[in-house]
C-alpha cells in the first residue's frame, strides 16, 4: 500500500463585495435614457436617468463609508 500524504485544508479567501454591478446598471440606465431621449420616449428616458441618479448616489455613499472604514 502506498501511504497518500494528509493534505491540509487550505483556506479560501471570499471578497466581501462582488463586482462593479451597482455602477454598471447606472451607467447602462443612463445610456437607455440619452438613447430613450433621442428616440422621442421622454417618459422612459425620464425614469431611467431618475433610477440611474439614484444608484449612483447610492454607489457614492456605500464608496465614501467604504473609504472611512
Amino acid at each position: 500500500m502506498v501511504a497518500l500524504p494528509f493534505a491540509a485544508p487550505s483556506t479560501v479567501t471570499v471578497p466581501l463585495q462582488s463586482g462593479g454591478g451597482l455602477l454598471y446598471y447606472a451607467v447602462v440606465l443612463v445610456i437607455l435614457a440619452v438613447v430613450a431621449g433621442i428616440a422621442g420616449f421622454r417618459g422612459i428616458a425620464g425614469l431611467s436617468f431618475r433610477v440611474a441618479k439614484f444608484l449612483i448616489v447610492i454607489f457614492l455613499v456605500l464608496a465614501l463609508v467604504t473609504l472611512l472604514l
